[in-house]
């Protein structure tokens, strides 16, 4: 990558190396030298705009959450009814193909890393906070008689069970195909009285 190369084509080099660095070789690979390989630059360039792992985890973190939020942004838009929405919202979260399983792996990745960092681990509390928010707000839509604690819980669960099924078929896909994460979101949507 060329120095002269435009800011915005560097940045998204650089972002891409990072997501994939993280996605393919895991946190414990996850370094400034492995970033500038990935990107086909310098580690001077990777430098400049990451200067350390905290800056690598945080921006990978900080592009998972704004390339979730465009998607479900999108997709609740093109759901015929609160309850598709939910549906919809939902299914992105599961690891169902490469891309969402690269995504589950980088959400893990920083996960782990956060533990050991108050600034890592607020970027994370701050971020599940508006995934959480967004799944009540999606759950009352779809069942607006309900209780709002009850709303509450049922977000929280449908969260819980989404994230889970994600993060073992990052770990497992054979173990967790798409098809039995689809049958998993349908059964508990269904014993919520959530399903179309």
């Amino acid at each position: 990558m060329s120095r002269t190369a435009d800011r915005p084509a560097q940045e998204e080099a650089l972002s891409r190396a990072v997501w994939d660095v993280l996605a393919q070789q895991g946190l414990e690979r996850l370094t400034v030298r492995a970033v500038a390989t990935a990107a086909g630059c310098t580690t001077g360039l990777v430098m400049h705009r990451f200067p350390n792992r905290r800056a690598l985890l945080r921006h990978a973190r900080e592009l998972l959450h704004e390339t979730s939020r465009r998607r479900v942004e999108a997709l609740e838009a093109a759901a015929g009814s609160p309850r598709e929405a939910l549906r919809a919202v939902l299914r992105q979260g599961m690891a169902i193909d490469a891309e969402s399983i690269n995504g589950s792996v980088v959400w893990i990745g920083f996960l782990a890393a956060a533990f050991a960092d108050d600034e890592l681990i607020e970027i994370h509390r701050r971020n599940n906070g508006l995934w959480r928010q967004r799944l009540e707000r999606l759950v009352r839509a779809a069942a607006p008689e309900w209780p709002a604690a009850r709303a509450a819980t049922v977000a929280v669960a449908l969260g819980a069970m989404v994230e889970g099924a994600a993060a073992f078929a990052a770990a497992d896909p054979a173990a967790y195909p798409a098809d039995l994460q689809e049958e998993l979101l349908g059964a508990t949507l269904t014993a919520y009285g959530l399903a179309d």
